[in-house]
């Protein structure tokens, strides 16, 4: 039983530079008791409790993913992923609505387009809050899960060649995901178009951890990596629609690439996707993307219902 001392009882999920390499794996144990757990008993964990999901932008797989872990763990959900029909079209602050979400729940998701939002948020909810995306800062909750889909699918983290492909100039999970893989004994490879590479403002604590090479080829790494972790070309997110058409379909992998990669290499998005993976690659043994989003809802059940009891469980 995950009982002994849980250092995530009511806490803020904000940041994974928040966390360190024993939490993670702490995580990471949950998860797979979640999994192991017959439905019945796993049902037990928060039974009685409510998720509050405010959604300021756009969501499918995330809010989903929330919505369907708090129902495997016996909870419930309530929210707003509709701006337009809420009462921030009439005014409503963010404060105010955060506060008011949390009198209705127990812990709170926030997806918002600002950056710092989320850690706003938590200075005035008297419950927990879960970033569930914060501007372009970052997602923790997506690194949980891409890690843990590491792990899962390689048995391991530390020793492995990863490579990071797209958008690493807008893409939050990259940063999530950095900030993560900064506790593993990892090598790094970041590739992407010169004008997405990422945000050097961003990874200045990062490189005081590890390093990590930067390029715009992906088949200069293709043949020896063992992750390959691709994100789109965040288009919403571009100042001038001129320069995403530039860049749209930089790097596009395909069955030409996968045959080039090692055999038991993984290939993961966080998705949507849109052309940076071919349908062709999607029964390929490499492809995990759809496994990696299964994973999602298990990694934040467990997270889940590591806030909500003082015990774990």
């Amino acid at each position: 039983m995950i009982q002994s001392m849980n250092e995530f009882f009511q806490k803020d999920i904000i940041s994974v530079r928040d966390f360190d390499k024993q939490k993670l794996e702490s995580i990471f144990d949950a998860t797979n008791k979640i999994i192991k757990l017959k439905p019945n008993d796993r049902r037990e964990i928060g039974r009685g409790k409510t998720l509050g999901y405010l959604f300021y932008e756009p969501s499918t797989r995330t809010r989903l993913s929330f919505e369907a872990a708090i129902a495997s763990i016996g909870g419930t959900s309530i929210g707003i992923s509709n701006i337009s029909s809420s009462s921030t079209q009439k005014g409503e602050s963010l404060a105010d609505t955060v506060r008011i979400m949390s009198i209705y729940s127990d812990v709170l998701v926030l997806r918002h387009p600002l950056d710092g939002s989320s850690r706003f948020a938590a200075e005035i909810s008297e419950k927990s809050v879960i970033n569930g995306g914060s501007g372009t800062e970052e997602h923790p909750t997506q690194a949980i899960q891409d890690l843990f889909t590491i792990k899962k699918e390689k048995n391991k983290i530390d020793g492995l060649k990863i490579g990071i492909v797209g958008d690493l100039k807008y893409g939050r999970t990259v940063y999530s995901l950095l900030s993560a893989l900064s506790y593993y004994d990892v090598d790094v490879h970041l590739i992407s178009p010169e004008s997405l590479k990422i945000r050097t403002d961003s990874t200045y604590e990062i490189k005081k951890r590890f390093s990590f090479t930067e390029s715009t080829d992906l088949e200069e790494y293709i043949d020896d990596l063992d992750v390959v972790y691709v994100t789109r070309i965040q288009k919403e997110r571009f100042p001038d629609e001129e320069e995403y058409i530039k860049v749209k379909g930089s790097y596009v992998i395909g069955l030409d690439i996968t045959k080039k990669m090692k055999d038991d290499a993984i290939i993961l998005h966080p998705l949507p996707r849109l052309d940076e993976i071919s349908a062709e690659v999607d029964n390929t043994k490499q492809a995990k993307y759809f496994k990696q989003a299964e994973y999602g809802m298990y990694t934040r059940a467990a997270l889940l219902g590591l806030i909500l009891n003082e015990k774990g469980f």
